[in-house]
């Protein structure tokens, strides 16, 4: 939900939690305060009007870059990685049906950097994410889509790539993939504080990593 995770990171949390270690996690997961759900609220009316379905985030410049993850989402970014208000998120996730579930907000982060303090939600809430590179590719043979693609900056900057405008041709170099035309569309992740909230009514609260309400595809499930 996440990113990275996956959305999304909803789906880049859970899909790059693990290899990911320097990554901070969330401080606090106590209940909704009265400031917290007055935004949810504001969040769900507005998202769910403007952003109902997966095709109203592309057409608003949002790419799916992961494939669905345990929690049921699929995670859009539009590469906006300082979200100037609440009605500008950096990421939306969708059922597998396209029908939206909910979304990240970002801000830029420097090391040091406390976590944010903004729309009242505790700052405890905020996780933040190393820096990382994504891609989506495509079978030169059957032209599938693949998604959930990634390398932590470090090593694509040893690899001689430049982050700020990362190419293709460094992941053939790192033997990511065969040929750059392999590669659809190829996006820097950079380190951010990222904020994730179930629009969809979650009777666990809207900040919580998963809703019972939401029920992953079969393949989701068997770790297909």
């Amino acid at each position: 939900m996440r990113m990275l995770a996956a959305a999304g990171c909803a789906a880049f949390i859970f899909a790059l939690a693990a290899p990911v270690s320097a990554d901070q996690n969330p401080s606090y997961s106590g209940p909704q305060s009265a400031t917290e759900t007055s935004f949810v609220k504001s969040l769900q009316a507005d998202l769910m009007k403007r952003f109902a379905t997966a095709a109203d985030a592309e057409k608003a410049g949002y790419v799916r870059y992961t494939n669905e993850d345990e929690t049921g989402a699929i995670s859009y970014a539009n590469f906006r990685w300082a979200s100037s208000d609440s009605k500008h998120p950096s990421q939306l996730w969708y059922d597998a049906n396209g029908k939206l579930l909910g979304a990240d907000f970002s801000v830029l982060y420097k090391a040091g950097d406390a976590r944010p303090k903004l729309w009242g939600v505790n700052p405890g809430r905020w996780f933040e994410f190393d820096e990382h590179i994504h891609w989506i590719g495509k079978d030169p043979t059957t032209g599938k889509v693949t998604y959930d693609n990634y390398v932590m900056a470090d090593k694509f900057i040893a690899a001689g790539g430049d982050v700020k405008n990362p190419s293709a041709d460094t992941l053939v170099k790192m033997a990511k993939v065969k040929a750059a035309a392999d590669v659809t569309t190829i996006f820097d992740f950079p380190s951010v504080w990222d904020l994730i909230v179930w629009v969809k009514p979650n009777p666990n609260g809207a900040f919580a990593n998963k809703n019972p309400l939401v029920h992953p595809t079969a393949s989701t499930k068997s770790g297909m």
